[in-house]
């Protein structure tokens, strides 16, 4: 059971609308990388973790990936508030602006909307523990495209934030590899599994 907390992790409060800023950062509410295919990943994985440190793991950053899908959404919805009809043509934003009028719809940056095919939930620890590594950089990488982009410290702030919360998952998830590979009998581990060598 989780227990919601009325505010954001990190604060968001844009003082400048910016509706072409919102175009790029909407990725990390829906797309390839962002948070809620991140959210759903870590959650969905816990399962068939046979480990309750690497359950505790998942669930604790799955569910901090929640707060951080909040905060993008904050930031969208700041970033397009009160838009005039120019504002919104000038800026690019009316393509998205006519499926989702000012709404925060899970999309990549392209327009693609969130799809589960980002994500992956295999049931083998190994694995799951890899692909999440590489998620988190691949998330890293996106806020780092991001900051390339934007130059309102309005915006920059809470992105930096959540960029280096990427790195503390990475981080985290390296350590339960180890914990893993630690545990885990020798003749289960994917490398000499001796049911392969029949």
């Amino acid at each position: 059971m989780f227990v919601y907390e009325k505010k954001l992790q990190y604060p968001v409060k844009i003082a400048n609308p910016n509706p072409k800023y919102a175009k790029i950062i909407i990725s990390q509410y829906g797309g390839p990388d962002g948070e809620l295919g991140a959210s759903l990943r870590y959650l969905s994985q816990r399962y068939s973790m046979p480990f309750a440190e690497l359950k505790g793991l998942l669930t604790d950053v799955g569910v901090e990936e929640l707060g951080h899908l909040e905060m993008i959404g904050a930031i969208v919805y700041q970033l397009t508030r009160n838009l005039t009809p120019e504002e919104i043509k000038r800026s690019g934003f009316d393509t998205y602006f006519v499926d989702h009028t000012a709404g925060v719809y899970p999309t990549a940056a392209s327009g693609l909307p969130w799809t589960a095919a980002s994500m992956q939930s295999k049931g083998d620890l190994i694995t799951d523990l890899h692909e999440n590594m590489a998620a988190e950089q691949k998330a890293r990488t996106t806020y780092d495209n991001i900051l390339r982009l934007v130059d309102d410290p309005d915006v920059r702030e809470p992105i930096k934030f959540l960029r280096e919360r990427e790195i503390v998952h990475y981080q985290r998830f390296g350590e339960g590899l180890r914990l893993a590979t630690d545990k885990m009998d020798c003749k289960n581990f994917y490398a000499i599994n001796p049911s392969f060598d029949k």
